[in-house]
């Protein structure tokens, strides 16, 4: 089975990408849903927030939440707002955030490839999230959430990427937030034919973001291959709605912490606990780590460079992350938090926030320390992937974020 393939994708019409695409739908509340869709009838939030059009209140885990969705989808589609091609294509999909570009395909991933680990995680998922994403993708009969990969180093499929975006393109729209979204269509079969090969020829792919997303598209895809006396393999269930972009153009920014209190503990007794493991210099400015084993601290006011004693960083490649050192040398043995999925006295900021909003969590008397990140890297993704392992939570903050609506996969 190939490990991805064109195909017939839903999107906007003509000169209607603006009035369509949105923000992710698990990055906007409910409430901060209603507001982006407000006044915007073919906003795709009424298909992945659906609850926006139900009465205040309404579960949005209810079976009316997914019936609306299928229903606003196919307003649309009756509409002409959204159409569908009729030949399987290849789809090159450029995200511009202030000067960060980044490109990559929009196709069909191979839930096989997935389910045999060709297509790597790095993250856990969650039952109820799956759930979700199941009664979602079987409501609308399609994928519309892309789920997020990363491919490596790859020339040729680079050289595609660089020769379409030269063209003219069939969709063009600037969002909300000032993020741009433009979108070209491979028809060509020869360009077809050579990213397939392309392609076919990769080690693997890495998910990047969209864990709930490609293992629900795998339940699914699991359920109706059984339903199905006349399966064949080629079913469009057989694969999911992906974006694949190069490793190397991708920007994962930092992903902080912000805890409540301090254990118990003074001021100059937590930075001598500190200081058994990291190195503790006050700075005059705001610290942005720079590099691997560098930590920002905010504390009473003041911040420090935090530098990890180099013997302590081991080999593996789950453990020696700057997040995981931190878990073991600070927040577990220190300030008391064994478990960073559960326990409610600490927080995570992404870092497109930037420092500043450490600082107003911690003078606000609302949080007691904050902790500034060196940015995870593409390669200590992969190498956690590669090793078959999972990376600790809250450890990838990936901007920009695709936008719902460009582009999704009907599985029928």
């Amino acid at each position: 089975m190939s490990l991805v393939t064109p195909f017939k994708a839903l999107r906007p019409a003509a000169g209607r990408a603006a009035e369509i695409i949105a923000p992710p739908y698990d990055v906007l509340s409910s409430s901060e849903a209603i507001e982006r869709a407000a006044g915007k009838p073919w906003s795709f939030l009424h298909i992945s927030k659906p609850e926006i059009d139900l009465p205040a209140g309404t579960d949005i885990y209810s079976p009316a939440v997914y019936a609306k969705a299928a229903e606003n989808m196919q307003k649309m589609l009756d509409a002409g707002v959204i159409t569908r091609d009729d030949k399987a294509c290849y789809y090159v999909y450029r995200i511009i955030m202030g000067s960060h570009v980044q490109t990559g395909i929009v196709a069909a991933a191979s839930v096989i490839e997935y389910d045999n680990g060709r297509i790597k995680r790095h993250e856990f998922t969650r039952p109820d999230k799956e759930d979700d994403r199941v009664r979602q993708i079987e409501a609308l009969n399609a994928q519309t959430g892309p789920v997020f990969l990363a491919y490596p180093d790859a020339p040729a499929i680079d050289a595609v990427l660089t020769a379409t975006i030269a063209g003219t393109p069939d969709a063009d729209a600037t969002a909300d937030d000032g993020i741009r979204h433009t979108l070209w269509v491979v028809r060509d079969d020869a360009t077809i034919t050579q990213l397939n090969k392309s392609f076919d020829a990769l080690p693997a792919l890495y998910i990047a973001d969209g864990h709930h997303r490609s293992a629900a598209a795998s339940r699914v895809a699991a359920s109706r291959r059984s339903a199905n006396p006349h399966h064949t393999g080629d079913e469009p269930y057989n694969y999911f709605l992906s974006v694949i972009f190069p490793a190397h153009a991708l920007k994962i920014m930092d992903y902080n912490r912000v805890v409540c209190d301090l254990n118990g503990l003074s001021k100059d007794e937590l930075l001598a606990k500190i200081a058994a493991a990291y190195s503790v210099t006050p700075s005059t400015a705001p610290v942005r780590p720079a590099a691997h084993g560098e930590v920002g601290m905010y504390l009473a006011g003041q911040w420090y460079q935090l530098k990890v004693k180099p013997e302590l960083i081991p080999a593996d490649p789950v453990e020696r992350l700057d997040v995981s050192l931190l878990t073991a040398h600070i927040l577990t043995p220190i300030l008391g938090i064994a478990d960073l999925r559960r326990d409610k006295r600490i927080d995570f900021v992404g870092g497109i926030r930037g420092l500043p909003e450490l600082e107003k969590r911690v003078n606000s008397g609302e949080m007691a320390v904050a902790f500034a990140m060196c940015a995870t890297t593409m390669n200590d993704l992969m190498s956690v992937a590669d090793a078959g392992q999972v990376m600790p939570p809250k450890s990838t903050w990936f901007e920009p974020k695709l936008a719902d609506g460009m582009a999704s996969h009907a599985i029928d």
